[in-house]
C-alpha cells in the first residue's frame, strides 16, 4: 500500500468530487474498513465563517461527496470543528451556514451540536501531556481529518497535521499559542494531538488551495488535486512538494522527524504528483534556522543556534493602509502585545511571541508575515 495517494479533481462539482474521492481512496484500500452502524466523524477545517470560494475551509461539495460514500456503507456521519471563536451554538450555526454545510446535511451528514468540552491526560505525549478538546469526538468510532491546503503564518503549511488543532475549543486556542510560543514546541503539541486522536484517514482538499497570506487572508489558487493518506506527516511532506515548499521549513515535519515519527525513506505515492505540482505557489517560508550544535557541541553551540533563530525568525508586520483599527488582533493576541493607536494596530515586538494569531484572524488581511532579509539571503 502506498504512503500517499493523489488524484486530479478539476472542479467542485458533485460528480468530479465523488470520482476523485473514489480514485484517491482506491490505492489505500478504499473505505473497506467502514462497517454498518459505525459513527464516523469528519473533522473538517471550518476556521471561520467564510464562503467556500474564499478557499479557507474544506469545500462543502467534497464533504457532501464523502458523506454519501460513507452513508452507502451504512455509517452515520458527523461533521465538526471548533473555529477560532467561541465554541457555542450561535457561532457554529453561523459558521455552518456561511461555509455551505447545508449541502453536506442534505447528503445525510449531521453537523455537530455537542458543545461540551473535556480535559485529556496524555502522559506519553512529547509536549502536550494535558489539553482541552471538543467532547463530540469521544462518540466517534473513527475520525477522518479532511483539511484545506493553505499557507500558514506560523507553521508554513496548514494541511493534514495542523488540522487537528481544531479539536481545541476556539477561545482556548490563543492560550495554547501562549503556552507553546516556540514554533517547534507548538508543532510538537500538534503532533501529540494527532497521536492522541489517531484519525483513521487523512484527506486534503487542494482543488482550490490558499496561497500567500494564509490561512485566512490569502488568495485562492487552483491546484486541482485531492490527496489522501493514513500518516499525516508523510502526507504533509507530499503536500509541501506539491506547492514547492521545503518540507523541513514546516515545523510539524521538523517535530515529527525529531520525535522519530518521520524518516528519510522516499514517500511511495500513488498517482501523478508531478502533473499537479505548482512550483510558483506563493508560500510562507519560515526557514530551518542555523544549527551550530554539530560544529560547536555543548552550551556554545546551543547559544549560537539560539541567536541565529532569533535573528532569522519571521514576525507579523502591519500593512497600515489596510488596517481599520477594529481591535480584533488586540483582542485575540495571547501575549497582549497589540494596542490600537490612532485607529491603527501597534505591535510591541518585545512582548510579541510571533504566534501569528493577529495575522490569521485579521478580517482585512492587514497583518502579514515578514521574513527578515538575512533569512531570505541565507534561504533559511
Amino acid at each position: 500500500m502506498p504512503d500517499v495517494s493523489v488524484a486530479a479533481c478539476a472542479a467542485y462539482t458533485p460528480e468530479a468530487c465523488e470520482r476523485a474521492l473514489n480514485e484517491v481512496l482506491a490505492p489505500l484500500g478504499g473505505l473497506e474498513w467502514v462497517r454498518p452502524g459505525m459513527r464516523v466523524v469528519i473533522k473538517a477545517n471550518l476556521v471561520a465563517a467564510m464562503k467556500p470560494d474564499a478557499a479557507a475551509t474544506t469545500h462543502p461539495t467534497l464533504l457532501a461527496a464523502l458523506t454519501r460514500l460513507l452513508r452507502r456503507r451504512g455509517a452515520a456521519v458527523v461533521i465538526g470543528d471548533s473555529p477560532g471563536n467561541r465554541f457555542t451554538p450561535a457561532v457554529l450555526e453561523h459558521v455552518y451556514r456561511v461555509t455551505g454545510l447545508a449541502e453536506a446535511e442534505a447528503a445525510g451528514a449531521e453537523l455537530n451540536r455537542n458543545f461540551d468540552q473535556k480535559e485529556a491526560s496524555f502522559p506519553e505525549a512529547f509536549v502536550a501531556r494535558r489539553f482541552s478538546y471538543t467532547a463530540y469526538l469521544d462518540d466517534a468510532d473513527a475520525i477522518i481529518s479532511f483539511c484545506k491546503l493553505k499557507s500558514h503564518g506560523m507553521m508554513s503549511l496548514s494541511a493534514a497535521a495542523k488540522n487537528l488543532f481544531g479539536v481545541v475549543p476556539g477561545t482556548a486556542k490563543p492560550e495554547y499559542h501562549f503556552r507553546y510560543p516556540d514554533p517547534l514546541d507548538f508543532a510538537g503539541m500538534i503532533v501529540d494531538l494527532n497521536r492522541y486522536f489517531k484519525p483513521r484517514l487523512y484527506l486534503v482538499d487542494a482543488v482550490t488551495a490558499m496561497e500567500g497570506n494564509g490561512p485566512t487572508a490569502g488568495t485562492p489558487r487552483h491546484v486541482g488535486a485531492l490527496l489522501a493518506g493514513t500518516d499525516c506527516h508523510r502526507l504533509d511532506r507530499v503536500c509541501a512538494r506539491l506547492i514547492g515548499l521545503d518540507p523541513m521549513a514546516v515545523p510539524t515535519l521538523q517535530a515529527a522527524r525529531k520525535f522519530g515519527l518521520l524518516d528519510d525513506t522516499p514517500d511511495e505515492i500513488a498517482g501523478d504528483l508531478a502533473a499537479l505540482c505548482v512550483p510558483d505557489f506563493k508560500r510562507i517560508e519560515r526557514g530551518r534556522g542555523l544549527q551550530f550544535e554539530t560544529l560547536l557541541p555543548g552550551r556554545l553551540g546551543r547559544m549560537f543556534s539560539g541567536v541565529a533563530r532569533r535573528a532569522l525568525r519571521s514576525e507579523p508586520l502591519l500593512a497600515p493602509k489596510a488596517c481599520i483599527g477594529c481591535g480584533k488582533c488586540r483582542d485575540i493576541c495571547p501575549a497582549h502585545a497589540i494596542r490600537i493607536v490612532n485607529q491603527r494596530a501597534v505591535i510591541d515586538k518585545k512582548v510579541c511571541i510571533r504566534c501569528f494569531c493577529c495575522q490569521e484572524f485579521c478580517p482585512k488581511g492587514a497583518m502579514r508575515v515578514h521574513r527578515p532579509l538575512p533569512a531570505r539571503l541565507l534561504n533559511r
